[in-house]
């Protein structure tokens, strides 16, 4: 990959992101679309929380300290373990969503 494509890569992720995040958003007025949003950005995060088995990186490495690996994250870590935060909003979301829709189907 050149340059350029490695940008559009990136600036495409952001649009798909920022897309799931509109979705999920949106799930206050539509249920239907909260559920949509909100399983999306489950996938997402799962995803994301993988580098953290799959990538040592993530892992801080032996510096001859006696401090390394689990539980001991480096940045890459650190930045990966956010997602926790969103996959629980993505849980309540959908959970919410999924009992407005049954409601609604009930009447």
């Amino acid at each position: 990959c050149d340059r350029r494509q490695r940008q559009m890569c990136i600036r495409d992720r952001g649009i798909l992101i920022m897309g799931i995040g509109i979705l999920t958003f949106l799930g206050i007025f539509s249920p239907k679309t909260g559920l949509v949003g909100a399983g999306l950005a489950i996938v997402m995060t799962l995803g994301t929380l993988s580098f953290l088995v799959t990538t040592p990186e993530v892992w801080v490495p032996d510096l001859g300290s006696g401090e390394q690996g689990f539980p001991l994250l480096t940045g890459a870590g650190r930045l990966v373990i956010k997602d926790i935060a969103i996959l629980a909003g993505a849980v309540v979301v959908l959970s919410d969503s999924a009992g407005r829709v049954l409601n609604q189907l009930k009447k």
